[in-house]
């Protein structure tokens, strides 16, 4: 099965970790965070998932109930995929560390350690993958901080919801190109939205969007395509 592309810039996490207290507290922290976290605590699940979505960065533990979670590594390899990988680990050995490095992990933390380390491990490793250290998105005279989660139009603050900050980064990451609807609720709301009805939710906050863009003059629209989804456009 080919993974889903996931290439918005609301960074989506999958974290691997059988311990459900850890597993918990972790995805807590990275939601405050504002990334979207999915979880799986065992092999087979986290094979799943690996198998049908791509992910932003993938927090790795390697002693699951079911497996060895360096096995998800060399079932990427085998496929031809590379995965960004943090491992997290209680198992701190030189051998351990070296086998997830050689195996294309990009990280090694071990177990235990502060939240606020595993924060500036992903922002780093998300940095480098995606903005080649910058975290400043510039389209005319749009400018985006993703650190800080910040939307300005010729310097001045636009006061955006978090889904339609979200939505925004999302379409100026692809600008110029058609959005499918069911991909843009994928990218933005998660792999439940599977669940939903409809999409009309999705035109209730572009509706908003677009009219905080107009009025703060942005120099970019967002294009309804009929029958297919959206599309960003340089004014």
């Amino acid at each position: 099965m080919q993974a889903k592309h996931n290439n918005n810039k609301r960074m989506k996490i999958l974290v691997v970790e059988d311990n459900s207290e850890l597993r918990e507290l972790i995805t807590q922290s990275l939601e405050k965070e504002r990334y979207l976290v999915e979880v799986a605590a065992d092999y087979s699940t986290a094979s799943e998932k690996i198998a049908e979505y791509e992910y932003d960065c993938i927090l790795l533990d390697i002693m699951l109930p079911d497996g060895n979670g360096l096995d998800l590594l060399r079932e990427a390899e085998k496929n031809n995929r590379h995965l960004n990988v943090i491992i997290l680990s209680a198992k701190d050995s030189v051998e351990d560390k070296v086998a997830g490095l050689q195996l294309g992990a990009d990280d090694y933390l071990p177990k235990p350690f502060h939240l606020s380390e595993l924060h500036a491990r992903i922002k780093s490793l998300l940095r480098r993958i995606n903005w080649s250290g910058n975290n400043i998105v510039t389209i005319a005279n749009l400018t985006i901080n993703t650190t800080s989660f910040s939307v300005h139009v010729n310097n001045k603050h636009v006061d955006l919801g978090r889904k339609e900050y979200d939505i925004l980064l999302f379409l100026v990451n692809r600008k110029e190109r058609i959005v499918e609807k069911e991909i843009l609720a994928e990218g933005v709301w998660g792999d439940f939205i599977d669940q939903a009805d409809n999409f009309d939710f999705i035109y209730a906050h572009i509706k908003n969007l677009r009219k905080k863009l107009k009025e703060a003059g942005a120099q970019v629209e967002i294009k309804t395509v009929y029958g297919f989804g959206y599309k960003l456009e340089v004014l």
